[in-house]
C-alpha cells in the first residue's frame, strides 16, 4: 500500500466516526426537515451535531453554526455577506477566499489584497494599512494551506477592529480546526471548519458566526440551516463531523506531539542538496512545503509510481503550475515550480516518515540526473 502524505487535501475516514453514523443511511435516513416523528428524530440528530461541533470549536459559548456542503461554500458565505465598504484579504488566502473576494471586485467593489512575509504569514502591517473606516470585512486564514504559515487571527481581528470596530474579522480556519490550539471567541466575527480534513466525510463544513453577525444567504430554496444554506440538510455527513470533531478535539495534544515528531523526522532526512524547506520551524505540523529546481508535477507523479503520495500544493489549485501564493512568499518562479506539499495525519508513523524521505531524495536524484 502506498504511503499518503497528501492529509491536507482530504483525510482517510475515521473508522470510528463512521460506525457512529452509519445508522443513519438505514434507519435514519429521513428528511430533517420533516414534521412526523422520523423527521423530528433526524433533527434532533443534526442539531446534536452542531452543538458537538461548537462544543470543540467555542467553547465558551457566543456563537451559532450553520451546515455547509464544504470549505469553500462557507467561505463564500462570509464574503459574500460582506457588507458595503471595501474588503481586505491576505495574499495566502485559499482560492475559495480569494476568488470570491477576485468576484466581489469585477461587481464593483474595492478588494485590497494584503502582502505576505518570506514565512507566508500576512504582513500585519501591510494588512492594517489597506483597512479604513469603510473596510467592512478582513479575512485572514488562520493555518496556510500551503506552506502551514499559522497566523494569529485573534490579535490581527483585535487590531483591525482597533481601526474600525464596524469591520468584521472572518478566518478560514479549514487547516486549523482540531489541529493546532485555538478555541474561537471575539473579536473573531465568523469562522470556517470543514469534515474531511480532520477525518470526517466529504460534503460537510461549517461556518461559525458570532451571534448577531448579519449573514446573506448564497443559496435559496426552503429556508433551512435558519434560512442561511436553503437545501434538504446532510445529516449523516454533519453527524459524522461531529464524531470525527470529536475524535480529533479529544486526542488533540496526543495528535500534534506525534505529527510534530513526524515533520522533524522529514525535515531532517531530505537531501538539503536537493530540496528547500519552504514551512517555516513554526509552522503548523501537519503542512510541510518543500521545493526543488525540478518540476514539481514530474516529481510527485515519480513519487507515486514509487508508492508515496504527496501533493504538488494546494488540490484546489493544482490546475496551476505555479503558486500565487508561494510567490507572493518571494519564492523564485523556477523554484516555485517545483514545490511539494507534504502533509501528515496522526494515522501516519515515523516509518512511514523514514520511507517516505528515501523515495523523495531517491526520485529527485534520478530527476536531477535526467535533466543534466
Amino acid at each position: 500500500m502506498s504511503i499518503y502524505l497528501d492529509n491536507a487535501a482530504t483525510t482517510r475516514p475515521s473508522p470510528a466516526a463512521t460506525a457512529q453514523a452509519i445508522a443513519l443511511l438505514e434507519d435514519g435516513f429521513y428528511n430533517p426537515s420533516a414534521l412526523y416523528r422520523e423527521g423530528f428524530a433526524a433533527h434532533k440528530r443534526l442539531e446534536e451535531a452542531r452543538r458537538a461541533v461548537l462544543s470543540h470549536l467555542a467553547p465558551a459559548g457566543g456563537y451559532g453554526l450553520v451546515f455547509t456542503s464544504c470549505g469553500s461554500e462557507a467561505d463564500n458565505l462570509a464574503i459574500f455577506s460582506a457588507g458595503h465598504g471595501n474588503i481586505v484579504v491576505s495574499g495566502g488566502e485559499h482560492a475559495a477566499v480569494y476568488s470570491a473576494a477576485e468576484e466581489l471586485a469585477r461587481r464593483g467593489r474595492e478588494v485590497r489584497f494584503a502582502a505576505l512575509r518570506a514565512d507566508g504569514r500576512v504582513d500585519e502591517a501591510d494588512l492594517l494599512s489597506k483597512v479604513d473606516g469603510e473596510t467592512a470585512l478582513v479575512s485572514v486564514i488562520h493555518v496556510g494551506n500551503e506552506t502551514g504559515a499559522v497566523n494569529d487571527i485573534a490579535a490581527l481581528a483585535r487590531a483591525v477592529k482597533a481601526k474600525n470596530p464596524r469591520a468584521r474579522f472572518h478566518s478560514d480556519g479549514v487547516q486549523a480546526f482540531g489541529k493546532i490550539p485555538f478555541a474561537l471567541a471575539s473579536p473573531v466575527d465568523l469562522y470556517t471548519v470543514s469534515a474531511h480534513k480532520i477525518g470526517g466525510v466529504r460534503g460537510a463544513a461549517a461556518l461559525a458566526f458570532r451571534k448577531g453577525t448579519p449573514l446573506h444567504p448564497i443559496i435559496f430554496g426552503g429556508g433551512q440551516e435558519g434560512g442561511l444554506r436553503s437545501g434538504t440538510e446532510n445529516t449523516f455527513a454533519a453527524v459524522h463531523f461531529a464524531a470525527a470533531a470529536g475524535e480529533a478535539c479529544g486526542r488533540f495534544h496526543e495528535n500534534y506531539a506525534h505529527v510534530r515528531a513526524l515533520n522533524a523526522c522529514m525535515r531532517a532526512r531530505l537531501n538539503g542538496e536537493l530540496f528547500t524547506v519552504l514551512s517555516g520551524d513554526e509552522a503548523s505540523p501537519y503542512i510541510l512545503s518543500v521545493a526543488t529546481r525540478l518540476r514539481g508535477e514530474v516529481l510527485m507523479h515519480m513519487c507515486d509510481d514509487a508508492g508515496l503520495i504527496v501533493g504538488t500544493g494546494s488540490a484546489c489549485s493544482s490546475k496551476s503550475r505555479v503558486s500565487r501564493v508561494i510567490l507572493a512568499c518571494g519564492v523564485a518562479p523556477a523554484l516555485a515550480e517545483g514545490v511539494l506539499r507534504l502533509s501528515f495525519s496522526p494515522a501516519n508513523t515515523e516509518d512511514e516518515c523514514a520511507r517516505a524521505a528515501v523515495i523523495l531524495n531517491r526520485c529527485a536524484a534520478e530527476l536531477a540526473e535526467r535533466m543534466r
